[in-house]
């Protein structure tokens, strides 16, 4: 391969996905290595003024400043975009930044946005607190309904904003309809697929105009960085995203970026192979608990609609003990060897309360809304042997009586 081969489109744009996941983007310095290099520098120099004047002005490509290019970051961006089937990618300095992003970019006062009320708590956050600060409109439905998304347009309607799978119930949304509907409307979809990623599910295949990540999960994939990513086509990118990004700074620090891009080339591998260990898990449990949510199974309401959708369903599955909070609390409490943790996408098993964790700053009557009950319990399902993790989950089911 070339030293500029996995930034030339005409090439990349012909390679198979895990291809573009191990050589995407990459480019190399005058030294050739064969890793991506890690570029640690705020600033950039140049050697005449007029050079410097060309790339601020848009009229030369090059390096200006770390918050608006760096070469690490962009190789990073570069493979992102291509894995994703976007024009353009930026990123960002977590999934949170790029979800603020992805929504304050484009949205004024007396702007309306519809959003799923099945979401992370910080996402629900930005629709139920801060957009509202600064006159923006929202409405929160129930994403699984279909018609609720017609239902919900205004003449001011600027963006759908949902997740799918979604956090922490599985929701799922059916990416098609929804696209559909808001092109019909001139509305530009926003899809947060951070439970997915393009290689278990990419949206633009469907219509989205906009994907959003946290790269902290998944694609990292072993709990080491914080990163987030938005994709959409070149213009919006450019015109819409750039300008925020540039003025406010949510950048993503060239060393995190080289450690998204090094779990890249591992993604495809480990999000299948969790995504088996998760089903497994999921038949196993399922009879021992209250309530089981796993698109992956057929008592989740949109089974079909995910096998549809997805190449997978994904290394993440929800599931409801009786007891409430007290038989959760002595469930987690038991376990030897998956860890108790909020996180996602990592290669540990890792499971979590959300109530009392991921959503614990949304209210109960907000909870209770998107099904968040005292009973519900999130498990990101790792790469461990899955004889050890039914055994430890077959203690920790007796303790807690189940």
């Amino acid at each position: 391969m070339k030293k500029t081969t996995g930034f030339n489109r005409s090439i990349t744009s012909n390679w198979r996905p895990a291809t573009r996941a191990i050589r995407g983007g990459t480019w190399r310095s005058e030294n050739g290595e064969t890793s991506e290099a890690l570029f640690l520098t705020s600033g950039y120099s140049y050697d005449d003024a007029e050079t410097v004047a060309a790339r601020f002005a848009g009229e030369a490509e090059g390096m200006t400043y770390s918050r608006l290019q760096n070469p690490t970051v962009a190789m990073l961006e570069e493979r992102i975009a291509l894995m994703e089937g976007a024009e353009a990618c930026r990123t960002q300095a977590s999934g949170m930044a790029a979800m603020t992003a992805a929504l304050l970019c484009q949205l004024s006062a007396g702007d309306h946005i519809v959003a799923a009320r099945a979401a992370f708590g910080s996402c629900r956050w930005l629709v139920d607190s801060l957009l509202p600060r600064f006159g923006i409109e929202t409405t929160v439905i129930d994403s699984a309904i279909d018609g609720e998304w017609e239902k919900a347009i205004r003449p001011n309607t600027k963006v759908f904003f949902f997740e799918t799978p979604a956090n922490p119930t599985l929701d799922v949304v059916d990416l098609q309809y929804i696209c559909d509907l808001a092109k019909l409307h001139e509305i530009t979809t926003v899809v947060d697929n951070a439970f997915a990623t393009s290689v278990l599910q990419r949206p633009m295949d469907f219509g989205a105009d906009v994907v959003a990540y946290s790269a902290t999960k998944l694609m990292d994939g072993q709990g080491r960085v914080l990163a987030g990513a938005v994709c959409g086509s070149r213009e919006w990118i450019d015109e819409v995203l750039l300008p925020f990004q540039r003025n406010t700074g949510p950048n993503l620090s060239p060393f995190n970026a080289w450690v998204v891009l090094k779990g890249l080339e591992t993604l495809e591998l480990r999000a299948m192979r969790q995504s088996e260990n998760a089903l497994e898990l999921g038949r196993f449990l399922e009879p021992r608990v209250a309530r089981m949510l796993h698109p992956g199974l057929p008592s989740h309401p949109r089974h079909e609609l995910a096998l549809r959708q997805m190449r997978a369903t994904g290394p993440i599955f929800a599931f409801e003990v009786p007891g409430g909070r007290q038989q959760a609390f002595a469930l987690l409490d038991a376990l030897e060897l998956i860890d108790i943790s909020n996180n996602i996408g990592d290669a540990r098993s890792l499971m979590c309360h959300p109530a009392s964790t991921t959503h614990a700053s949304m209210g109960e009557e907000a909870r209770a809304e998107m099904g968040v009950t005292e009973g519900l319990l999130r498990f990101n399902v790792g790469l461990e042997d899955i004889d050890d993790l039914k055994e430890d989950l077959d203690r920790a089911l007796a303790a807690a009586g189940l």
